[in-house]
């Protein structure tokens, strides 16, 4: 399995210890996993008076490197003046501290359990085919009393079986759009967007969307300052922390055609030479892989007949050419 596959098949599954700079610091005030009638998303977040921010990122087998990796550079790259302790203090957790296996085979000692890890503020979920219950009820747990709780890419899906987008607007990488609709109708799917902010949750789309969530993040810690100097340092040139609406290429479906098919379940192009297929109404479909021929084979009407996905993605789904 390549890893575009991984990234999208995981929305079908569901280093040593370190110091802390907390504990005795005042803690920033939570914001209520459902905000206020009226309330502004995205609002700037309060800065303890000392010590530094904890940031934790749930990890499991198949955690994509760079969903967790780019946020991990972000976080710890944050320079503040006057502040003796680093801005933010990332970690990593998981059920165990046994290694875990992330993507393209590299292997994490995760540095707290969900029994012992420091409280966070800020919780970072990449994609990832290992997280268990166990992980959802520590997610529901502490969001209790995050700042901000973060998915990126297919990470949405963690997030979203713990029932706390529910209600909720959110977003995920371009190739899981329709089945992330199907899988939640009572998320109100974004398309093409960077990422969505709903109270203290917030959802990245794909890959290196990360980056530019977590630089909003820090932007309402610290400023647009602080955010446009981590950039600068990282060498990062990207604008898309700045308008959330900069993925709009990922809106409409992509064409397909017999001398350019794509997946009808993640529009990702394929191979008909080798790809996986089926024929549904005398016309032939072509996959990126037999997961999704599965998925499309159990509800074929669903990706294709405007009548039957949910309301919020319908006008997008009518684009949807089929091939002869």
């Amino acid at each position: 399995m390549n890893r575009r596959q991984l990234i999208l098949s995981s929305s079908a599954f569901g280093l040593s210890p370190l110091a802390l700079a907390v504990g005795s610091d005042t803690a920033a005030p939570a914001t209520p996993a459902t905000p206020a009638p009226g309330a502004s998303p995205g609002a700037p977040l309060a800065v303890p008076a000392t010590g530094s921010i904890p940031v934790a990122f749930l990890l499991s087998d198949g955690a994509v490197v760079i969903d967790f990796c780019g946020p991990w550079q972000v976080f710890e790259s944050v320079s503040t003046a006057g502040r003796q302790h680093g801005a933010f203090q990332p970690y990593t957790v998981a059920e165990t501290t046994e290694p875990i296996t992330a993507s393209s085979g590299m292997k994490i000692v995760p540095s707290f359990t969900f029994r012992n890890a420091p409280a966070p503020k800020v919780v970072v979920i990449p994609a990832q085919n290992g997280a268990g219950d166990a992980a959802l009820d520590w997610i529901r747990r502490v969001t209790q009393q995050t700042d901000v709780t973060m998915s990126v890419c297919t990470g949405a899906y963690v997030l979203a079986r713990t029932g706390l987008l529910s209600g909720q607007s959110a977003t995920t990488h371009h190739g899981a759009y329709a089945d992330f609709a199907m899988t939640f109708p009572d998320v109100r799917l974004v398309r093409g967007a960077r990422f969505v902010e709903a109270g203290n949750l917030a959802t990245a789309g794909g890959l290196s969307s990360g980056i530019d969530l977590s630089l909003r993040v820090v932007e309402r810690y610290f400023g647009r300052n602080a955010a446009a100097e981590t950039a600068y340092y990282m060498e990062y040139q990207g604008a898309g922390w700045m308008d959330p609406d900069s993925n709009h290429t990922y809106r409409a479906r992509r064409a397909s055609n017999n001398g350019h098919p794509v997946c009808p379940v993640c529009d990702m192009e394929v191979d008909p030479a080798s790809a996986p297929r089926t024929v549904y109404h005398d016309r032939t479909y072509y996959f990126c892989m037999p997961a999704h021929k599965m998925l499309f084979d159990k509800a074929p009407r669903q990706f294709l007949d405007a009548s039957d996905p949910p309301a919020a993605t319908r006008s997008t789904w009518r684009s949807v050419r089929l091939m002869a």
